[in-house]
């Protein structure tokens, strides 16, 4: 894997978030580790990590001396872990059930454990079950024999698009007609009529989902799936809590039980203590910034920031949110 050494965070993030040279000198090393590159690995461009990571890569391009950073598009969680692990991308976003398969080996690590530290517990995914109004799917159950999109190959939201059916009594290959699209190119289909329904795990609003179900009311609708929590806890841990979708978020018709999972900020534990010190200290320092390239940037709590079991913290990062 060869990270693209091209500007690829949106255009608009440098008219919203503006630029110039920082003033904020105390973060600066002598000796830049990786030569002064960051690169994050996000998402896909019409989700919430990729705007978010592009809101972070502009804060810590003019808020720590001698670096520069990039948001970079992916296929998410199960793409991002592979390459901070092998020195591809120093920060990468994930949600805290693929994290965790990473670092215990299992599901899609299985060719062993992944060396993998965290920043931050972030903001919290919403699981996203969405159907079309016309495919008669009113449950998990109705999605037997449907086309359903599970999400990019890897991704966290295809870990949890399988946990899902499963929970469900669905064989994720047989029980539906599976497909593994992209978000964009599901919105597509969806619009056209070639897939019933896709499940995506993401922050709220998901600007992708948005576009869709804004652009037409009452064409798309989505699935209750709080029901499946204990079945999900019961085969993978605590990671998964029920919550309610709010109808404020897409400007549905009324609020929906779903599913969330932690996301978190990983990175290589060969990170220089203060480098990881001074990029989680930036994402509390500059919060209201990264609110507002995403309502979710106002969502990391700095109480439970450091709350990102079974992920070990990085010691710098540790440090920060022990106030040392």
């Amino acid at each position: 894997m060869t990270r693209r050494r091209t500007v690829l965070a949106a255009p608009f993030l440098v008219a919203l978030l503006g630029g110039g040279c920082s003033e904020d000198r105390s973060a600066g090393d002598d000796d830049a580790w990786h030569g002064g590159r960051i690169f994050l690995a996000t998402g896909n461009t019409t989700g919430v990590y990729y705007q978010l990571g592009g809101g972070y890569a502009d804060i810590i391009s003019r808020h720590l001396p001698g670096y520069e950073a990039r948001a970079e598009p992916t296929g998410a969680s199960g793409d991002n872990i592979p390459r901070v692990v092998t020195g591809d991308m120093e920060i990468g976003f994930s949600s805290a059930d693929t994290a965790a398969d990473a670092i215990a080996g299992r599901g899609a690590f299985q060719a062993g454990p992944q060396q993998v530290q965290a920043l931050a517990r972030i903001y919290s995914d919403y699981i996203q079950v969405v159907v079309r109004s016309d495919a008669e799917i009113e449950t998990m159950d109705d999605l037997r024999g449907k086309r359903v999109s599970t999400g990019s190959p890897r991704s966290g939201t295809d870990v949890i698009a399988t946990r899902l059916l499963i929970a469900a009594g669905l064989h994720p290959e047989h029980g539906v007609e599976r497909e593994r699209f992209s978000l964009p190119e599901t919105v597509r289909r969806m619009r056209a009529g070639t897939l019933d329904a896709f499940v995506f795990s993401g922050g709220l609003p998901t600007p992708g989902i948005a576009d869709l179900v804004t652009g037409a009311p009452d064409t798309f609708a989505f699935l209750p799936i709080a029901n499946l929590v204990g079945a999900l806890t019961s085969a993978h841990g605590p990671v998964y809590t029920s919550a309610v979708l709010p109808r404020a978020a897409y400007g549905t018709r009324r609020d929906v039980p779903t599913v969330t999972v932690p996301n978190l900020l990983l990175v290589n534990p060969a990170m220089p203590e203060k480098l990881a010190y001074d990029l989680t200290r930036l994402l509390f320092a500059h919060q209201a910034e990264l609110a507002s390239v995403h309502p979710e940037g106002g969502n990391i709590d700095r109480t439970t920031a450091g709350d990102t079991a079974p992920i070990p913290l990085h010691p710098g990062a540790a440090r920060f949110h022990q106030g040392g």
